[in-house]
């Protein structure tokens, strides 16, 4: 009989910009979506009002209405999976995962799609690494509300002093401060 000790500890990752550099692929993904509706998307418009980003945030800067948006989503996820390819992997970030997954629960935080976040996940086949996926669709508040970090340490009964995040953006800093865990903010990789 194999026994299973209880945890007592969990990571929390935020996927774009930590775990992986996506960037390329949401642009990609979301040039084409709005190419659909007649909409040139600039590269530098998306990374600095886009990127990181909920779509109902951003979308209405550019006058989408509420149907807009949706059709727009829509496309966007449908096409995420043909730009994989241009993701790059947080290879250092893997390995720590890797290291601890015996001594933590690992959760992946996102505002991105599940649908996305699984796509992305089982290409580069890091799926079974994550215990629990809490995605835009998993919450009602969005980064930096720190509504699903806490979502996580709840489901897995794990209190915010034994709980690490690693996070890159703004949002999902000041979200990850204010559910009073230890944050790891990632840079660069």
């Amino acid at each position: 009989m194999v026994m299973t000790m209880k945890k007592n500890k969990l990571i929390l990752c935020d996927l774009d910009g930590t775990l992986f550099d996506t960037t390329k692929v949401n642009y990609y993904s979301y040039k084409e979506a709005l190419n659909e509706i007649n909409y040139d998307m600039d590269y530098d418009f998306f990374i600095k009002e886009c990127y990181g980003k909920h779509y109902k945030g951003f979308l209405p800067k550019i006058g989408l209405n509420e149907n807009e948006m949706e059709i727009v989503h829509k496309i966007k996820k449908n096409t995420y999976s043909k730009h994989l390819n241009t993701a790059k992997i947080n290879t250092h970030l893997f390995n720590i995962l890797e290291f601890s997954k015996n001594e933590y629960y690992i959760a992946l935080v996102t505002t991105a799609s599940k649908e996305n976040s699984e796509q992305i996940l089982n290409f580069f086949n890091k799926k079974e690494l994550f215990d629990l996926i809490i995605a835009a669709e998993d919450v009602e508040n969005k980064k930096p509300n720190p509504e699903g970090f806490i979502k996580a340490m709840n489901y897995f009964s794990i209190e915010p002093e034994d709980t690490l995040i690693f996070e890159d953006s703004d949002v999902g800093i000041e979200a990850a401060i204010k559910s009073k865990a230890n944050i790891f903010k990632i840079e660069r990789f």
